[in-house]
């Protein structure tokens, strides 16, 4: 009877244990499908934040190019307004071609387009540290066209990869570098803006000075 007694207690322990073991491996399995289907969501989820991620960039940059092509556009008006061909039409032309240049430059302002630059602090001070450089130039234009352009070309230079071809301003280059790329970006457009307007003026100037050559040539011939 005793025997029978010990037998029985001991199928029963290795049963209790059986099914001890049985419920501590379920409960892993379970902790294991539900560890594969949390990295399963994670990866799903960085996936599509990658796929933003590209979509944003991509959004930006079309902001930007917007902001280029007002930049353009503008600066194409005002280009015509200020065109030697607008000195040698009649007054009455004159004022047509402007009423119509305004209107297309006041449709153009309409449009707001802005793209905000993430800077730290040092980006910061490396952004105002360069525009005063060209504004420093850009005020004293009138006092010094020739200087101005020179003094211009060699902040550009320093902006540019590819090979000057006149010197480099070395100070301007180094605040450059610490700019946000973007701040670079639009920096070498002003600097490229800048230089343009430069050029136009000086075929203005050399052109109404020729005019004004011939003008006194004819003068004197009539004169004689």
């Amino acid at each position: 009877m005793a025997q029978a007694k010990i037998s029985a207690k001991a199928s029963e322990g290795a049963q209790q244990q059986q099914q001890q073991q049985q419920q501590s491996g379920g409960q892993l399995r379970g902790r294991f499908y539900r560890s594969t289907s949390m990295a399963d969501r994670s990866s799903r989820l960085l996936e599509n934040l990658d796929q933003l991620e590209l979509r944003v960039e991509a959004f930006r940059d079309a902001a930007s190019a917007m902001e280029q092509e007002k930049e353009i556009l503008l600066e194409m008006i005002h280009n015509i307004q200020n065109s030697q061909d607008m000195r040698h039409i009649s007054e009455g032309e004159r004022e047509e071609l402007n009423l119509t240049a305004n209107r297309l430059m006041g449709r153009t302002l309409t449009v707001e387009v802005s793209v905000e630059t993430i800077r730290n602090a040092q980006q910061q001070e490396s952004l105002l540290h360069a525009t005063k450089m060209i504004d420093e130039i850009v005020n004293k234009l009138l006092d010094d066209l020739e200087d101005a352009k020179i003094r211009l070309m060699s902040l550009y230079g320093a902006c540019t990869s590819d090979v000057p071809a006149g010197p480099i301003d070395q100070k301007f280059q180094s605040v450059v570098i610490g700019c946000a790329i973007e701040d670079q970006k639009k920096i070498k457009r002003r600097l490229e803006t800048l230089l343009r307007n430069l050029e136009n003026s000086e075929k203005s100037i050399t052109l109404l000075e020729h005019q004004k050559s011939s003008v006194r040539q004819s003068c004197n011939s009539k004169q004689d």
